[in-house]
């Protein structure tokens, strides 16, 4: 099966710390898709087989959506298909972008998912190749291509009008979190984590009768090493850092992150941002955008927008935290 390779990589340290009294057992299933991995969690004494023969059908439909990487998918005959002209997607295609243009308009254009001109322009595109430093002309003709006032949705239809490449990989593995979170609850299963590529969501609690915790690695490119952990309660994480995947040209470090307004990769002292929300998707998208813009920028929206939010920023001591109001009193709340 085609991937859909991420745009962005993330940060989250894949496993997760036990601790409490013992309860049922812990049943994992694991796998591929959209260019990386998934782990599940469930605990239940129930037979899992067929239950990750549903995963896996889910995960396919997902991806033969939203792909980039084939040819035949939804998206990629989207972004061929002649402009100017209406074409229906199908409800969960049609959804994701519906939700990647609420989040353009809070994160006032840090999120796009019409960035790929950019981001391929700069050399972290599908076939990795890093040209020279691109030049003002060449960025502007870029942004040319970009910007979801270009992309117009309607009653399950989307129009392009200008030769708009949009890929998803900023929020389809969050989405694909959620979509495997609802067939589980389906199921009545109630205590769970399912995790894909590094986003994640917890249900209930884990196999020793305690809350899901998580680890949020240190964001150092040479070592992995834990900086925290965050007890998930019916919640998705995301958590977004360029510090593993950068560019050098003539000794200068250029972030795989492009701010899609300005057309530039990312320049400043946050090293990684996690989002703790309901939505893994949502999650997903917003840790792209606070990384994107500047920490004050940041942390200023997390406040006006009511988000549970960590911010990693790099000092010349070394590494310090940031906690929004809202991650404030979600952690008085699980402690």
């Amino acid at each position: 099966m085609a991937n859909m390779k991420p745009l962005k990589f993330f940060v989250v340290c894949l496993f997760t710390v036990l601790s409490g009294c013992g309860g049922e057992p812990a049943q994992t299933m694991t796998g591929e898709t959209m260019g990386t991995t998934y782990t599940i969690k469930v605990v239940s004494g129930a037979d899992m087989s067929d239950l990750q023969r549903e995963i896996d059908q889910e995960l396919e439909r997902i991806n033969q959506m939203m792909s980039t990487y084939i040819d035949d998918s939804d998206l990629s005959l989207l972004n061929r298909a002649p402009l100017d002209e209406l074409i229906a997607v199908p409800t969960d295609l049609y959804t994701v972008l519906q939700l990647s243009e609420e989040i353009h308009g809070i994160t006032h254009g840090a999120f796009d998912v019409t960035v790929g001109p950019l981001v391929k322009l700069w050399g972290f595109g599908p076939d990795k190749a890093f040209p020279d430093v691109p030049s003002p002309t060449q960025i502007s003709q870029a942004q040319q291509r970009v910007g979801m006032q270009h992309l117009e949705l309607g009653e399950g239809s989307v129009r392009r009008g200008v030769d708009l490449y949009i890929d998803l990989s900023g929020i389809a593995k969050g989405f694909a979190v959620d979509r495997l979170c609802k067939l589980l609850d389906d199921k009545g299963l109630q205590n769970y984590m399912v995790e894909i590529g590094g986003e994640i969501k917890a249900s209930g609690r884990n196999d020793r009768d305690a809350p899901w915790i998580i680890a949020i690695e240190k964001p150092e490119a040479l070592q992995r090493s834990i900086f925290r952990t965050l007890a998930l309660r019916g919640l998705g994480m995301a958590t977004s850092g360029d510090y593993r995947n950068y560019r050098e040209i003539d000794g200068k470090r250029y972030s795989h992150l492009i701010d899609p307004r300005s057309g530039m990769p990312i320049n400043h002292t946050l090293a990684s941002v996690t989002v703790l929300h309901p939505s893994a998707a949502i999650a997903d998208a917003l840790a792209t955008a606070l990384n994107v813009l500047h920490p004050a920028q940041g942390m200023e929206l997390a406040e006006e927008q009511n988000l549970a939010v960590l911010f990693i920023i790099k000092d010349d001591s070394g590494f310090v935290e940031q906690r929004s109001s809202a991650l404030e009193r979600y952690l008085e709340q699980v402690h």
